[in-house]
């Protein structure tokens, strides 16, 4: 089953995606008891991403490929991890499919797409149980984690470079019948390849991460877990950036430069 968020009439409404139209509902599949109000059609739906989470969790350095990368760049941070230790992120920067990324006029040098499976919680959980863990995701929906990384070195945490508005596009909807870690993700970039890669082949999977969680925090249904990526690629405005990991779908979205009238308001 497919759950997204799409905006009618100005309002933002869950909907059950079939082939060619959305079921809209009258409250969150999250919390259960939803019932049919209408439909719309799927081309020319506005996509809102695809769950706004009480918690924004991150998982950084989780690929040993992007591991290896960022050491020969010179990340003294860039070391094998042996245990699992998540970040956070900020909901201002979320944004949905098909939205424009905005590359800040004061950002210059790498502005970077990662992209990544997202982990959606279902049900609170504390001190879980790797098996626990694994019933309480609700489903899998995709992530393309923008980063400014001359702001990330120049500033003390991510609080610009990753967390500025629109550089956390997701969706377009929750995925909740899929092998999430038996997928490919592939990034392109105006419809050329620029990253393929398996997306199970990480260093600690969402489940340790879960369990690692609740050993101090709980987790309540709708929290996002964002798992990390193994490769990263330049972004320049007027490029559309696609990220896919299948059996999912495809989240899409254009980057555009920041323009006057926005930095005036």
């Amino acid at each position: 089953m497919r759950y997204a968020r799409v905006r009618v009439a100005g309002q933002p409404v869950w909907g059950r995606v079939g082939q060619t139209d959305i079921e809209l509902l009258s409250g969150s599949p999250l919390e259960g008891g939803c019932e049919v109000t209408g439909t719309i059609p799927v081309a020319g739906a506005h996509w809102l991403p695809a769950v706004v989470p009480p918690v924004f969790y991150a998982v950084g350095m989780n690929y040993p490929r992007h591991i290896a990368h960022a050491a020969r760049l010179g990340n003294a941070a860039a070391v094998m991890p042996d245990r699992p230790e998540v970040g956070y992120r900020a909901n201002n920067a979320l944004t949905g499919h098909h939205a424009p990324i905005v590359k800040p006029a004061g950002v210059a040098g790498r502005f970077e797409a990662e992209p990544e499976l997202v982990a959606v919680i279902g049900r609170a959980l504390r001190h879980a149980t790797h098996d626990e863990a694994r019933a309480a995701v609700f489903g899998w929906t995709i992530g393309n984690d923008i980063s400014a990384r001359t702001w990330q070195h120049q500033d003390r945490t991510f609080w610009r470079s990753k967390n500025s508005d629109t550089f956390k596009p997701m969706g377009p909807w929750i995925e909740t019948d899929v092998d999430a870690l038996a997928q490919t993700t592939t990034l392109r970039v105006n419809g050329e390849v620029r990253a393929s890669f398996a997306t199970g082949d990480m260093v600690f999977d969402p489940f340790d991460y879960i369990v690692e969680i609740t050993k101090h925090n709980t987790m309540l249904p709708g929290d996002v877990l964002w798992m990390g990526a193994e490769s990263t690629c330049q972004l320049e405005p007027g490029d559309t950036v696609d990220v896919e990991i299948s059996g999912i779908g495809v989240l899409s979205n254009p980057v555009q430069a920041e323009s006057m009238e926005r930095q005036q308001r």
